[in-house]
């Protein structure tokens, strides 16, 4: 139960420090087909889902449920995708959104009213809150500008390569001079030979790049308000056999009361 137990306690955490109205878990395919046909090395160093962690997954919407906690699908697309769409169903209706992730995609999200929750590795303080100065410090650019960033400088993680020689420092500054990876190819003959040939010579497969490291949009609706149900999770958690998480949550509604 080590996934389930470890993303109930990072949830959990998060939801004592902000007071989510909802809280929404989202899934989707490995990779989405439209990118994997853009470029066949999109994911391809992914291992298969192990099978002690396929079974917990199988769970995760009776037991997040009992939460409260909603599991949506985000179908032939990716959990991303479904993330970023749910994000922009929050502003539209006026609200502020907190996207819980280790995905550096999802940069491109942030803007006045959505933020990043960014894990940190061995951080007893919790993940932290990326904002759009967050993403300004960390990569030199504005948030909308992260998927041609992506496009210019490749993503390892995901299996997108990126224009050849050219490091993040320089997509950086391209991005900081021109604004976007197309306006950046239209001048193309004001950098050097080496960066000049990789915007040329790579113009069309940077724009694939760019679409694949961009999120589509998923029809969504806005979630109602479902507070966490920690005494029905208490529950749903000594079922499975997790008794010092059911411990915790029970502790939760002892802190809440009066």
């Amino acid at each position: 139960m080590n996934a389930l137990l470890g993303t109930t306690n990072l949830v959990l955490q998060a939801v004592e420090r902000y007071s989510p109205r909802a809280v929404v878990l989202c899934f989707g395919a490995e990779a989405a087909t439209y990118r994997v046909e853009l470029h066949d090395g999109y994911h391809a160093d992914r291992p298969p889902m192990p099978d002690e962690l396929a079974w917990q997954w199988e769970r995760a919407p009776d037991y997040f449920g009992a939460l409260g906690w909603s599991v949506l699908d985000a179908g032939d697309l990716e959990a991303d995708d479904l993330l970023g769409s749910l994000a922009q169903a929050e502003v539209a209706a006026g609200g502020s959104a907190l996207l819980f992730t280790g995905d550096r995609d999802m940069f491109q999200c942030v803007s006045r009213d959505v933020a990043v929750l960014f894990p940190k590795s061995g951080s007893k303080g919790g993940p932290e809150l990326i904002d759009v100065a967050g993403v300004q410090e960390r990569y030199g650019i504005e948030p909308e500008q992260v998927p041609d960033f992506i496009a210019l400088r490749g993503d390892p993680s995901d299996g997108i390569p990126g224009a050849k020689g050219i490091g993040e420092k320089t997509a950086r500054d391209l991005l900081r001079e021109y604004g976007t990876l197309d306006a950046a190819i239209e001048n193309a003959l004001r950098q050097s030979p080496r960066v000049r040939a990789a915007l040329h010579g790579q113009a069309d497969e940077l724009r694939e790049f760019r679409h694949m490291a961009t999120l589509q949009e998923v029809a969504v609706e806005r979630p109602e308000d479902r507070p966490t149900d920690f005494a029905s999770g208490a529950d749903a958690a000594e079922a499975l056999g997790m008794r010092r998480l059911a411990e915790r949550m029970r502790g939760l509604i002892a802190a809440e009361q009066p």
